[in-house]
């Protein structure tokens, strides 16, 4: 991906956006300093050059019973691209995997998973994960607690943004 070029404005508006992606465009034009009508342009600009992806709002997932995070540490059979392409397309098909990295290494795949309980946990280990075609390890490791979650990137206006 080319990396575009942003200014002080639109990595605040970024940073905004970030921390609060419900605020109207009017009060991130007051925070960012300008109009509201140049403000919209950016940020439209911004989702068309794929600096922003997407809204979505943070849900607890111990309020919806996801008492469970489990990292499920993936090695395949074969690292043939197609293979690859194929696990990830079979892995962004199930619910419970809230998050995939391919990784470079000694394990092929790095999986987020929520699961009600360690019950369902197992039952989906045992039914899709290690049942997937081209699997040949899953090494699990239960999420005990979480103390920091942040969505994104850190954002440095100062720096232009990269640091």
């Amino acid at each position: 991906m080319v990396q575009v070029k942003l200014d002080r404005i639109d990595l605040k508006i970024l940073k905004d956006l970030q921390d609060d992606g419900r605020m109207t465009n009017v009060e991130l034009a007051n925070r960012v300093g300008i109009s509201p009508p140049p403000c919209l342009r950016r940020v439209r600009t911004l989702e068309q050059t794929k600096c922003i992806l997407g809204y979505h709002a943070n849900v607890n997932p111990s309020a919806l019973g996801f008492g469970v995070t489990v990292f499920a540490h993936v090695g395949l059979h074969s690292q043939a691209e197609a293979d690859l392409v194929a696990f990830e397309e079979l892995v962004e098909s199930w619910p419970q995997v809230r998050e995939c990295h391919m990784l470079a290494g000694e394990t092929d795949f790095l999986i987020k998973i929520v699961a009600t309980d360690w019950d369902s946990y197992q039952r989906f280990l045992t039914s899709k994960l290690t049942a997937a075609p081209n699997v040949s390890v899953v090494k699990s490791a239960l999420a005990i607690r979480t103390k920091t979650h942040r969505p994104g990137v850190p954002i440095n206006i100062e720096s232009n943004g990269t640091d």
